[in-house]
């Protein structure tokens, strides 16, 4: 579906995330390829443009805590609405008091769900869209389902619901079209929401998804999640273009190339480790001959030059200002910032992440870190995450042969 986006001053969007949770406890906070469900939400709205603001309503201090790292504001929520009683167009409507004091032009409103860790900006985009383009007062996220579907008669027995078992068996594509909730994104009128309290407000309009089609409710969603994380290497905010663009990738070392730990012997000689997953992803890189690779550190170690020699990466050490350094690199090779990734785990890459056009960051990067960069990779530092960004770059630009 092409979408074109709405005024941003009159979108907003409400995550409702209460502390308690029976079925998985602290689910909220629970990492999807080293994401937490929360901040996982946070960003895809974030990342959709016609969102103004996000709001996590929420009781709990450490999930407010994570949503303000990734861009949110909080919504105080009440002990009487954070039950598992409470309705969620309850938690809803309580926000709307706030939002209304903030934007005060509000007109839309986007609900998305924490449950749902594959929704994407360009997801909440289209069911605005829809909404929008099918003149309805609100729209849900929804999958398309093929399956045959079957009821009990009253006698127990089977009956089919959307095919009839009694005549010549169908194939599954010519079954009548028939879509279910996904579950993650609902958008509404926030004038016919506040007037009904319900969010099928009105008039109904369907924008199907391709994202998984899965809700975590339990320890074995979180798993299966995670696997469909690692494996895609994928980030809410990042479209294929994002990638595209890019021709220049910047690597800290500590933290980034090693886990962040060294070890030192009796002669204060100091060692390192470093992931052979991540030399073969870099040595695709270097192979491919798109981009201009370098590592950038602030270390002064030698480990850093017999690394990068063995990676047959340009490699320069004991640097202080890495924006300064950057400028002249880049110059040189006829690029801009904009063509840059940088990937960086600690504050002392930070005002290098703020300059480039993209910034990536290891899953177990520092929490200042997490909150700044429009990639974070689904692994820790010196344990795949260089891997998981190679596999993702070179999917995204190089053509099979």
């Amino acid at each position: 579906m092409t979408s074109t986006t709405c005024d941003p001053t009159t979108t907003a969007c409400v995550i409702l995330a209460r502390g308690g949770s029976k079925g998985v406890p602290g689910k909220n906070l629970r990492p999807i390829g080293g994401i937490s469900l929360i901040g996982r939400a946070v960003r895809a709205a974030r990342a959709a443009p016609s969102v103004a603001e996000v709001y996590v309503s929420t009781d709990d201090a450490a999930i407010a805590a994570e949503s303000r790292l990734h861009g949110a504001r909080i919504v105080d929520r009440p002990a009487e609405l954070a039950d598992d009683t409470a309705s969620s167009e309850a938690g809803w409507l309580h926000s709307l008091g706030q939002i209304r004091a903030d934007l005060p032009g509000l007109n839309q409103l986007v609900f998305l769900q924490c449950t749902s860790p594959f929704t994407t900006g360009a997801d909440i985009e289209s069911c605005l869209s829809a909404m929008r383009d099918q003149h309805a007062d609100c729209a849900l996220s929804v999958i398309e389902d093929h399956s045959f579907l079957w009821r009990p008669d009253t006698d127990g027995s089977g009956v089919g619901i959307n095919h009839d078992e009694t005549a010549p068996r169908q194939r599954r594509q010519d079954l009548p079209p028939a879509f279910r909730e996904s579950g993650a994104i609902y958008t509404v009128d926030a004038a016919a929401f506040e007037r009904t309290g319900t969010r099928f407000c009105g008039k109904v309009a369907l924008c199907p998804v391709l994202h998984p089609p899965i809700e975590i409710d339990s320890v074995h969603d979180l798993a299966l999640c995670n696997h469909i994380a690692q494996a895609t290497a994928s980030s809410m905010s990042l479209l294929p273009e994002h990638l595209s663009e890019i021709r220049a990738v910047v690597m800290d070392f500590d933290g980034v190339h090693t886990d962040n730990l060294v070890t030192t012997d009796q002669n204060g000689i100091e060692s390192v480790r470093t992931s052979r997953g991540d030399g073969m992803g870099l040595s695709l890189l270097r192979q491919a001959g798109r981009w201009h690779l370098m590592i950038l550190s602030k270390e002064r170690n030698p480990v850093v030059l017999r690394r990068a020699d063995k990676l047959g990466i340009e490699v320069h050490h004991a640097i202080d200002d890495k924006v300064a350094a950057l400028g002249p690199w880049l110059a040189e090779r006829g690029l801009d910032w904009k063509q840059l990734l940088y990937v960086g785990n600690d504050i002392n890459d930070r005002a290098a992440m703020a300059r480039a056009g993209l910034a990536a960051c290891p899953s177990d990067s520092h929490p200042d870190i997490l909150g700044i960069a429009d990639w974070i990779l689904p692994h820790p530092g010196g344990h795949g995450a260089l891997r998981a960004m190679s596999d993702a770059l070179l999917a995204h630009t190089v053509k099979p042969q």
